[in-house]
């Protein structure tokens, strides 16, 4: 059975994002041993358009061949013309109430029962799938995850879009890894006990 990944980026404080969901300002926290690090462990989280300018464009996923996204994870980048932001991913999905099509032909939409939807996902043979954000469709999957990849960036929003927006309820994690980086970056991976 799939996994589904929460592999997110974050503050030290717990946010995702500017109270607007501008993610921005973590970016000038990646540095070489950093970025070096993503690239090995995780090329298939970077955006098509990264992975040519990095020299990516052929390499072959290692952890996962979907990813899932909200419309407010989308959006940015479909203002910017890109439709299609992982057209590397043989499976890319866009959680929208909003959207009547696809704005690709390699993107599809999910509405309704997504936990329902993502169980049917999970099923499929394949490698994992991406929960790529934001803090309401993470909300919403807060039960389908299987397991947390949280990537901590050294600098303190004070406020912003959280992790999740799925209120009180105190999970279980277990510690599965996590790596330092001399930037002050932190990789936290943790499985979801049940």
């Amino acid at each position: 059975m799939r996994k589904l990944t929460y592999f997110i980026a974050t503050t030290v404080d717990g946010f995702i994002g500017a109270p607007d969901g501008d993610a921005d300002f973590m970016y000038a926290h990646v540095d070489q041993e950093f970025l070096g690090h993503l690239i090995a462990e995780y090329p298939e989280t970077i955006a098509s358009a990264g992975r040519a300018h990095l020299g990516l464009a052929d390499v072959a996923p290692k952890r996962f061949d979907a990813v899932i996204m909200g419309r407010g994870t989308y959006e940015p980048g479909l203002k910017a013309g890109m439709t299609s932001p992982y057209g590397h991913f043989p499976e890319q999905y866009v959680v929208s109430r909003s959207l009547a099509e696809a704005p690709a032909a390699d993107v599809r939409l999910i509405s309704g029962d997504i936990a329902a939807r993502v169980r049917e996902l999970k099923e499929r043979e394949g490698l994992g799938i991406w929960l790529c954000g934001g803090a309401d469709l993470a909300a919403q999957l807060v039960d389908e995850i299987d397991e947390y990849i949280v990537k901590t960036y050294p600098v303190v929003a004070g406020t912003g879009m959280p992790m999740s927006r799925a209120g009180f309820g105190v999970r279980a994690l277990e510690l599965t890894g996590c790596t330092a980086f001399g930037g002050g970056q932190v990789v936290t991976s943790y499985d979801v006990r049940r």
